[in-house]
């Protein structure tokens, strides 16, 4: 509201934001993959994080929401490349029977992140909590100035594959088709933070709980996501499995959509603890990123590990589309559940949405996790 945007048009104006950012994150998502096979892991490690910190600052400075958009875009391109650049590197520098511990500190701790921007947002300033963003990004890459680039990447460049070559992933069938599951598993997480939990006001007024703010809901969302993270990854090296602790976190999310949806108390801590539970039922990122990095060669792995998280985040705005189609057409129908009353919208409208377009993700990530190849301790120094 203080850059011009009425209380009403908040929703509306969120889901642009955020789409916007998803849409940086899909394009740099290819482009830092592409840069990561092809220049180096540590290439991408160093330039995505000053990209980011500098749209960070940048976004303490606008004054329209326009401006807000495009640096959200940039920041978006900027923060594709990080993750994926990271689980690389890890997943090809640790022996294949001990990565998994690897990439469960990485995802666990950087959740954290998001907890810490909570609880920031929520005692200063959005600007100033716009620059300190950026500012910690700066100071992160400074303790990233001792990394390593990965000895397989460097084996890799020394003979004749193609690297980097993002059409391989769709000029082979079978590739492709696993280049899709990687994808596909990770939907219901971005679902849950996306949808659900950044619009949590919304939601907690359609089923009458007064007072939740979206940075408290998104922080203790986020703290309970690096649990997850955490227990994923702990457990999949306990398993030997990734496969078995994906579908365990993907009937826990099962479990916590209606939970939350069709929750009878109007206590906001009840509503609280639901989107901890949401988000201990979403920890599993960790794993899901690492499957794409353990499924390609290394000739197209980083481009695989950064592309499948960040066209995962790139299918929120389809789903936001979705989301807003279910809403309108709710809104027109004649059904009893959803008719207005009073000249209010029917609660039942935004919860039903939700609800079918969580269902549609949850049902094919259980179809994807059901045709993939188990990856735990493969063999990961090879080419495509």
């Amino acid at each position: 509201m203080s850059i011009g945007i009425p209380e009403s048009a908040c929703l509306e104006q969120g889901e642009h934001l955020i789409s916007m950012q998803m849409y940086g994150m899909l394009l740099g998502g290819i482009l830092w993959g592409i840069l990561g096979d092809k220049k180096g892991r540590l290439s991408v490690l160093f330039g995505s994080i000053v990209m980011y910190s500098i749209a960070n600052i940048a976004n303490g400075f606008v004054q329209t929401i326009e401006e807000y958009a495009i640096w959200r875009f940039v920041a978006g391109v900027g923060l594709a490349g990080e993750l994926g650049a990271g689980i690389t590197l890890v997943s090809e520098s640790m022996t294949k029977e001990k990565r998994g511990y690897g990439t469960m500190a990485i995802v666990s701790f950087g959740v954290l992140g998001g907890v810490m921007a909570a609880m920031v947002g929520s005692s200063v300033d959005w600007r100033v909590a716009y620059y300190i963003g950026g500012g910690m990004g700066l100071v992160l890459l400074l303790l990233r100035v001792g990394v390593f680039e990965s000895g397989m990447y460097k084996s890799v460049r020394t003979k004749d594959v193609s690297r980097g070559n993002f059409f391989m992933l769709f000029n082979n069938k079978k590739r492709f088709y696993k280049y899709l599951q990687c994808i596909t598993i990770g939907l219901p997480i971005w679902f849950l933070i996306g949808i659900l939990v950044t619009f949590s006001p919304e939601f907690a007024k359609a089923i009458g709980v007064q007072g939740i703010e979206s940075p408290m809901a998104v922080g203790i969302f986020y703290a309970s996501t690096s649990l997850g993270d955490f227990l994923s990854g702990f457990f999949s090296q306990i398993f030997k499995s990734r496969k078995k602790i994906v579908y365990a976190f993907l009937g826990l999310t099962a479990i916590g959509i209606p939970l939350y949806l069709f929750n009878q108390s109007d206590s906001p801590w009840v509503f609280y603890a639901i989107c901890g539970f949401l988000g201990l039922a979403g920890g599993y990122w960790a794993i899901f990123v690492t499957i794409a990095s353990e499924q390609f060669g290394t000739n197209l792995r980083a481009t695989v590990t950064t592309t499948v998280p960040n066209f995962v985040r790139g299918f929120l705005p389809f789903l936001l589309i979705g989301f807003k189609f279910l809403r309108t057409s709710f809104s027109n129908s004649s059904n009893p559940l959803f008719a207005s009353s009073g000249g209010n919208p029917n609660p039942n409208i935004i919860i039903y949405s939700a609800l079918i377009i969580g269902c549609a993700t949850l049902l094919i990530a259980f179809y994807a996790v059901g045709h993939m190849d188990e990856t735990y301790a493969k063999d990961l120094d090879y080419s495509e």
